[in-house]
């Protein structure tokens, strides 16, 4: 097997310098690889998710950054916050298949039930304390970047009551949806708020997920209405608070969305991530000062064979690299955690040779 080449700096430097805009050794790769680290150091799936305080995670995560030469973003959350703090049930993944948890009641199945759901005390609700006790060891153990996982104030709503019902009650009871909305937006912040209180908000990024916006299920007329003056309304409150830079995942088919995420702010700098739709050129278009991330798809990276994995690595490095604002190469989503391991090394050779700015 071939060498890669030597990198000049650390993970951490090499973090550092693309958030300070100043000059790298190489472009840098962040996998979102919570199945795929745990398979890979002989764990299963489920044990990184039923491990809320997450020691298996914190070593699943360290040793397969540095096994593959990743960036070491180390996550505080899960999925579907939300669902167990305000009364739901959560499912861990078991199944073969499985990749992350999933709901199986929902804290609102009827319009009554939205009308008198009631945010829970974020200190002491759900899993939450577990998911602060992982950020003080996080803390103590000199990880040196720590991404506090946020769902956007629409994803919140479809943690409450599904996404199929809160689309149907968008078109026939909008003011039940503006009050999930306006729930999830106050849940977002309370969270944000006792983490900022709890530790420097320069040790944290908010990464910020927003899946169910895409144009896959709902239409831009709908993400004008109902998703971006509240995600906007959180991201300005955020960074008001302290926090320096927001992840923010803008996940599947968002390419009508972008001229409304454009008008979001992200952070100083933020980082915009995109799924496989999203060509990278268009999106350096609308976000010229923030950090572009992604996208090589991630079903490739399971099922394609070495060669499209190289060539399809090769190509978003060829346009991210000519964003002006950085760039960071990532899958389009997670690992997926059955990935050939000879793909995700495969991937990290075309970086080797293809992604350094000498």
């Amino acid at each position: 097997m071939a060498l890669l080449r030597q990198d000049r700096m650390t993970k951490d430097e090499r973090m550092r310098a693309l958030l300070k805009r100043q000059p790298l050794d190489r472009i840098p790769v962040y996998g979102l690889i919570g199945g795929f680290a745990a398979l890979n150091i002989g764990r299963t799936v489920e044990d990184i998710y039923g491990d809320f305080t997450g020691e298996v995670g914190y070593q699943a995560f360290e040793w397969t950054t540095e096994q593959y030469g990743l960036q070491d973003l180390h996550m505080v959350g899960y999925l579907q916050l939300g669902v167990l703090e305000c009364g739901g049930d959560i499912a861990l993944p078991t199944g073969e298949f499985a990749q992350a948890t999933m709901v199986t009641r929902y804290p609102v199945t009827t319009e009554d039930e939205g009308w008198k759901l009631e945010l829970p005390d974020v200190k002491q609700a759900g899993i939450i304390p577990g998911l602060m006790e992982r950020s003080k060891a996080l803390e103590k153990s000199g990880a040196q970047f720590l991404a506090l996982l946020l769902p956007g104030p629409w994803e919140f709503a479809s943690y409450m009551c599904g996404i199929e019902r809160v689309c149907r009650w968008a078109m026939k009871k909008p003011e039940l949806v503006h009050r999930l909305l306006r729930l999830g937006k106050d849940f977002i912040l309370d969270l944000a708020h006792y983490w900022v209180d709890s530790f420097d908000p320069a040790r944290f990024l908010v990464f910020s997920t927003h899946a169910q916006t895409s144009n896959q299920i709902i239409s831009p007329k709908m993400f004008q209405e109902f998703c971006l003056p509240y995600i906007k309304d959180v991201h300005q409150r955020v960074l008001a608070m302290g926090y320096d830079h927001i992840l923010c995942h803008i996940c599947g088919e968002q390419n009508l969305n972008l001229p409304y995420w454009a008008q979001i702010p992200m952070g100083n700098p933020g980082i915009a991530s995109f799924g496989h739709e999203v060509d990278l050129e268009n999106a350096s278009k609308y976000f010229p000062n923030d950090i572009i991330m992604g996208n090589v798809e991630p079903a490739v990276i399971q099922m394609g064979r070495p060669e499209q994995v190289y060539e399809l690595t090769g190509a978003c490095i060829e346009k991210g690299r000519k964003h002006p604002g950085g760039f960071m190469l990532g899958l389009g989503c997670e690992m997926p955690p059955l990935a050939p391991s000879y793909n995700v090394w495969t991937m990290m050779k075309a970086v080797s040779d293809l992604g350094w700015y000498d």
